[in-house]
């Protein structure tokens, strides 16, 4: 009977860990979701009692997003400065600053802020610049809507290694980079190639079509068949219109 009494002692405890991985699984889920760009779903399930106290907004960390920036895009950030920090502030009525110590670019609500769903887009307009697309093409982000920025990496799509990778990225480029800008005028997207690293800048349909020609062209298509199947995309693009 003594022995019956410890297993009873060891189930109770055991129920606890059980509560916890429930949680520990939400907050997993909530990280695949900063992944995928979706920062401010994640964060409205744990802190809902907060969501009613917006009106101070330096009181919650929901109303800040911080922005890694890599040391190879310093520079390019430091001269392309006032073309970011005056749309985010004088347009999205928001407060931005770069942290030198973390080095991140923190952006925070403040009490102008009309839509807080401002943040959210701020942080992708500064997160495209980042991954290289320019500022113009970036500023795509705060004046339209409905458009995503997908990252994914040549191993995923095919495991290359050494000269099969190289070449694979110049096919994806093309001589002087005209696949790259045939595809990014088809599609209506902008394209950046970091090293093994593809960053798309579109719609949810245009994007698709970008991937699925980046695809081919990694899987080993000639660049010449690519461009027909984009040619009888544009054919059907302007048949639609």
């Amino acid at each position: 009977m003594s022995d019956a009494n410890i297993d009873v002692n060891n189930f109770e405890p055991a129920k606890k860990p059980l509560k916890r991985k429930n949680t520990t699984t939400g907050d997993g889920s909530m990280e695949v979701e900063t992944h995928n760009g979706i920062e401010g779903r994640s964060k409205n399930k744990p802190p809902r009692a907060k969501r009613h106290r917006t009106k101070s907004f330096s009181e919650t960390k929901d109303n800040v997003r911080k922005v890694p920036v890599p040391a190879h895009r310093y520079t390019p950030l430091k001269e392309n400065w006032l073309k970011i920090f005056t749309p985010i502030v004088e347009h999205l009525q928001l407060q931005v600053r770069f942290n030198l110590k973390t080095r991140n670019v923190e952006i925070r609500a403040c009490n102008e802020t009309k839509d807080i769903g401002n943040l959210q887009r701020a942080a992708d307009f500064v997160k495209a610049f980042i991954y290289g697309f320019d500022v113009e093409d970036a500023l795509a982000l705060l004046r339209l809507d409905d458009l995503f920025v997908e990252t994914f990496e040549i191993k995923d799509v095919k495991t290359l290694k050494g000269d099969h990778l190289s070449r694979a990225i110049g096919r994806l480029a093309g001589k002087g980079g005209r696949t790259k800008f045939t595809i990014e005028n088809v599609t209506k997207t902008r394209i950046v190639l970091a090293d093994s690293k593809i960053h798309i800048l579109g719609s949810f349909q245009n994007i698709q079509l970008a991937r699925r020609a980046i695809c081919n062209l990694i899987l080993g298509s000639p660049p010449s068949k690519v461009y027909g199947q984009l040619r009888n995309i544009a054919a059907g693009v302007s048949e639609r219109l």
